[in-house]
């Protein structure tokens, strides 16, 4: 499905990642499902920090309209920057859809706890996460709205 009530370009997706094999997966994702949202992909907390304040190489990144999480990462895990997302007031508005390897409790918990929108454990199978790709994109880039 086309995304015809909005134009993708407006509505950039920021992926923190630090595992290269989900960063190719994505992108493969992106490119089956044919998503015209244009994906930026940054290695770990500290670095989508500056991706969202516009600092240092990122200084001309765009604003993302929806931000897809993983939890394990180095240097700033991903629970620890949803709680500065979510904390401010500039950056709280944007969707954080965590999707991550773990489907512990305690992680999927304190997650919401933080302010997710939503909590995706990784699939296993390829297939299966291109699939969950195109959901995510279904519903947060063509039937939401989102600020």
């Amino acid at each position: 499905m086309e995304n015809f009530f909005k134009d993708a370009d407006n509505f950039p997706v920021l992926l923190v990642e630090d595992n290269s094999d989900d960063i190719l997966i994505t992108r493969r994702a992106w490119k089956v499902g044919q998503i015209k949202n244009p994906l930026h992909e940054v290695r770990d907390g500290e670095e989508a920090l500056d991706f969202l304040r516009k600092e240092g190489e990122y200084a001309g990144a765009p604003r993302p309209s929806l931000i897809l999480l993983d939890l394990k990462m180095p240097r700033m895990d991903g629970l620890e920057l949803l709680k500065i997302i979510k904390g401010d007031d500039s950056l709280k508005k944007i969707p954080v859809v965590v999707l991550t390897g773990s489907n512990k409790s305690k992680d999927v918990e304190r997650a919401f706890q933080l302010g997710c929108n939503s909590y995706i454990v990784k699939p296993v199978t390829i297939q299966n996460f291109i699939e969950t790709i195109i959901d995510i994109k279904r519903y947060w880039l063509v039937l939401c709205e989102i600020p």
